[in-house]
């Protein structure tokens, strides 16, 4: 096995196990804030958009920073950084007394965590160009697995030993992650030498943010969070409501949001794959519009086992639209600029999660929980159409034999 294997298989391992220390946490979160004063849904509801947003937001901001740390000292600290301290927060959850301090807590986890990101840059940094796309598949496998098995466990272990217990159960999984990085994963980062910052590499890095298909690409994933974030505070509510009773609702939000995340990890690596084959963008429209299509008949399911079949449908066009689309943004960057745009790129996408929940939420308690998913369809499939019109048909198409054509970082053949 080759250095860039190992690091690459290292990472998948702590992704996996931080996501789903992350998300042990979704299935009852709403349940929690009632224990901790919110007595009504709607309150519950805001307050569960509060947090999920809040954390989105700081970390829409200091995503760039991080990314440029990144760049200048290296990839692996970052990662390391970002799950440590994200095993302290989570784990400090457990010791809430009010939902103010969920939230003042998310506060600090979305400012110094990001492991997504961290991972992203590693590896798009670190694997062949050639196999770009099924290694950030393989990373968004972590992801959509980690998020698929965390709300399963998260219902379960919510129902059973308790949430404060489980959230620090959650903690010590991403303390594991970060020592399983700090061991096995293998960064050959040489630090560039420190040097005045003309206007010509400064022109360079704005070029790269302000091209066409860059901004296309930043809009998308900002797209693409927000309409998947928009339900997660409103999930287990929905599925209250579906099922009608009192007991087990937390197994069963779990299951609902788990099974998604099952499906999106399968099309994840089958599609990213498949992308270094035929070409990321007719994968990232057809993935895009397919989600906007299966989000509209959530909106009027009459039973949660009729959520869990749309949601697990829905999972498969999800997982081809992220892996696909860092490709992308890593075809349209060069290797020693990729953390400070994967920065940037994570600013949006954790703006997303912020208008995401809160607008979810906002929607939920203003009209009800059912409108959430077809202004959040609706959205999705504007972000497709829009996509297909900005994306140029040439981005992320494979090299062929003896083809002397190339793309510039616009998107634009040369």
């Amino acid at each position: 096995m080759t250095s860039w294997q190992r690091t690459l298989y290292a990472l998948w391992l702590a992704q996996t196990l931080t996501i789903i220390g992350f998300s042990l946490r979704t299935p009852f979160l709403p349940l929690f804030l009632g224990d901790l004063g919110a007595e009504s849904m709607e309150q519950q509801a805001l307050w569960s958009g509060l947090i999920n947003g809040g954390g989105a937001a700081i970390m829409a901001v200091t995503a760039p920073l991080w990314g440029f740390v990144a760049d200048r000292y290296g990839r692996k600290p970052m990662v390391l950084r970002a799950m440590f301290v994200g095993s302290c927060t989570i784990g400090l959850m457990a010791l809430a007394t009010s939902p103010w301090h969920l939230l003042a807590l998310r506060f600090v986890e979305g400012g110094l965590t990001g492991t997504v990101t961290a991972s992203t840059a590693l590896v798009a940094t670190t694997v062949p160009k050639e196999r770009l796309g099924y290694s950030l598949g393989l990373m968004q496998m972590a992801i959509f697995s980690g998020s698929s098995v965390g709300p399963l466990l998260g219902g379960v272990l919510g129902d059973t030993i308790g949430y404060r217990p489980t959230f620090v159960l959650a903690g010590s999984l991403l303390f594991i992650s970060g020592v399983l990085v700090l061991v096995l994963v293998q960064e050959n980062f040489e630090r560039p030498v420190p040097r005045d910052e003309d206007a010509s590499e400064r022109v360079s890095m704005r070029a790269l943010l302000v091209a066409p298909a860059m901004l296309a690409m930043i809009l998308v994933l900002f797209g693409l969070r927000a309409a998947s974030s928009a339900i997660q505070p409103i999930m287990p509510l929905y599925v209250e409501q579906l099922a009608n009773r009192a007991s087990g609702v937390a197994s069963l939000a779990g299951i609902t949001m788990g099974v998604m995340g099952l499906t999106s990890a399968l099309a994840s690596v089958l599609l990213g794959r498949a992308g270094d084959r035929f070409g990321t963008r007719p994968i990232l429209l057809v993935s895009i519009v397919l989600s906007g299509l299966l989000y509209l008949p959530q909106a009027g399911v009459q039973s949660v086992g009729q959520l869990i079949l749309l949601q697990a449908v829905f999972g498969l066009a999800v997982g081809g639209a992220l892996p696909t689309a860092n490709a992308i943004v890593a075809h349209l960057t060069p290797p020693e600029r990729r953390g400070a745009i994967y920065g940037f790129t994570a600013a949006a996408t954790s703006l997303g999660g912020f208008v995401g929940p809160l607008g979810g939420a906002s929607l939920a308690a203003a009209i009800s929980i059912r409108a959430t998913f077809l202004v959040m369809g609706a959205l999705l499939l504007v972000i497709g159409l829009w996509a297909w019109r900005a994306i140029p048909e040439r981005i992320g198409v494979p090299a062929t034999p003896g083809s002397s054509r190339t793309l510039n970082r616009s998107g634009s053949l040369r």
